[in-house]
């Protein structure tokens, strides 16, 4: 039998089931490159992003050792108190109504500044200094910020002499041109400033004012998220970038939020998580690591510790918070040294770290501000410690609080830590480590600081 083909009907069957497929396997192989893509370099506003990151659950446990909220402090309170502001009183630059961020180094940031802030309303609540006291060296303040000279005319510089005002590199060389701003200090100081306003309404005006300055929407962009700038790894050159990582983000974003910025995309922790296991719990961690995106991904106490003392925990940060606070417990069992990890000044070069739970991939890692590892510098952070013995009570915030109960001068104030490696006293005097212990201080008795109710 002679068989025919119509090579015309192959052709035409062909046509009309072979494209449709390829055209089928061409789109999920693009889907999946896609997917692989922002895995890998997870992007504001990536697919990966939107379809998967949102099913994530961060699940909570059902009961947490919170400390109660006292009526009063005890005698041993209210010297750790006076401690700390002795930090303040030595480094009050009268001149300008601000203070020192480091001990006798006449330089501040947005950061410190807040860090100021908290410790002058507290130190004001707890009875360590009078209305007079208190409302002279706000006002002074406020009015100094409001004649800083802006990044740009734009927003602050991410660093100012406290003597001069004058913008300062990190060196405290006066710069003409500054180097650029922080979102991330911009959003604390945002927050400091609701508490000013909630607490002293008197100074609303003034408040207002410096706010009124800055154009707070070239950090938010056109997508609610955070920018500062910030130094490209590949070519170095400077540029508007997105800024913030787990943890750090969030707590910042609430800042602006709480005064009607919206910052909603920079707020969800499910956004870019992933999570680490460490000693059998689910750490969460930022999926956008340095080799992609400017900024360390740290994970540490800092920003859930000021989340806590500052705004009370949301339903996530208070499960986050408190995997970190039980890993630390853990570890602490396992090495026989009490454990309290954050960012914190040393004493000697490099002068800045960040001693991490997790970051860039590794575990229990300290790195230089650079980006340099500085392992030898892991230390017990005196103000993560104080703070987590004040947020949390069970046995382990009994030692965390016993641990660093002899780390302090009476005339300097409280010091950043003790080293792991020797047990030495890192005596580095900072803002930020006693601020911090009189923001926990006033968070014991008064709760969250900018829900406290208004007072004189």
């Amino acid at each position: 039998m002679k068989i025919v083909i119509d090579l015309g009907k192959i052709g035409r069957f062909l046509k009309k089931t072979v494209k449709p497929v390829v055209m089928l396997v061409a789109f999920y192989l693009g889907a999946n490159a896609v997917l692989f893509i922002e895995k890998a370099r997870p992007s504001d506003f990536g697919f990966y992003k939107d379809i998967f990151s949102k099913e994530l659950v961060i699940k909570p446990h059902e009961k947490y050792p919170m400390r109660q909220i006292a009526d009063s402090l005890n005698p041993q309170d209210l010297e750790d108190a006076r401690i700390a502001w002795r930090y303040f009183q030595n480094n009050y630059q009268e001149k300008t109504g601000l203070f020192n961020s480091v001990d006798k180094y006449p330089a501040t940031t947005f950061w410190d500044i807040s860090s100021s802030f908290h410790a002058l309303m507290s130190a004001y609540q707890l009875g360590l200094i009078g209305q007079q006291e208190f409302d002279h060296k706000m006002t002074k303040a406020l009015q100094s910020i409001k004649k800083m000279k802006l990044y740009k005319g734009i927003l602050p510089n991410k660093v100012y002499s406290s003597e001069t005002l004058s913008m300062v590199d990190y060196s405290n060389h006066i710069t003409n041109e500054g180097v650029g701003w922080s979102a991330m200090d911009v959003g604390r100081f945002l927050g400091t400033a609701m508490r000013i306003v909630k607490n002293y309404p008197r100074f609303t005006p003034l408040v207002d004012s410096i706010i009124a300055r800055w154009d707070i929407q070239k950090i938010l962009g056109k997508d609610a998220t955070l920018h500062g700038i910030g130094f490209s790894f590949k070519d170095k050159h400077v540029k508007i970038v997105q800024e913030g990582k787990l943890g750090y983000e969030e707590y910042a974003s609430k800042g602006y939020m709480i005064n009607s910025y919206d910052a909603s995309e920079s707020l969800r922790y499910t956004d870019f998580i992933k999570f680490i296991d460490i000693y059998g719990i689910q750490i969460g961690a930022d999926t956008r690591e340095v080799k992609y995106q400017p900024a360390y991904n740290y994970v540490l106490s800092e920003p859930y510790i000021l989340d806590g003392l500052e705004y009370g925990f949301d339903i996530n940060s208070r499960e986050l918070a408190y995997r970190i606070y039980e890993v630390q417990k853990i570890r602490a069992k396992k090495t026989g040294i009490p454990v309290a990890v954050s960012e914190d000044h040393v004493d000697k070069a490099p002068y800045f770290v960040y001693n991490a739970i997790y970051a860039n991939g590794k575990k229990w890692i300290c790195y230089a501000e650079n980006g340099d590892e500085a392992n030898n510098f892991k230390q017990l952070s005196t103000k993560a410690a104080y703070a987590w013995a004040t947020i949390f009570d069970d046995n382990y915030s009994q030692t965390l609080k016993q641990a660093i109960k002899d780390l302090y001068d009476p005339e300097k104030g409280w010091y950043a830590g003790r080293y792991d490696r020797n047990q030495k006293i890192n005596k580095a005097l900072t803002a930020n480590t006693n601020g911090v212990i009189l923001e926990a201080l006033s968070y014991k008795i008064n709760g969250p600081l900018t829900r406290i109710k208004k007072q004189q």
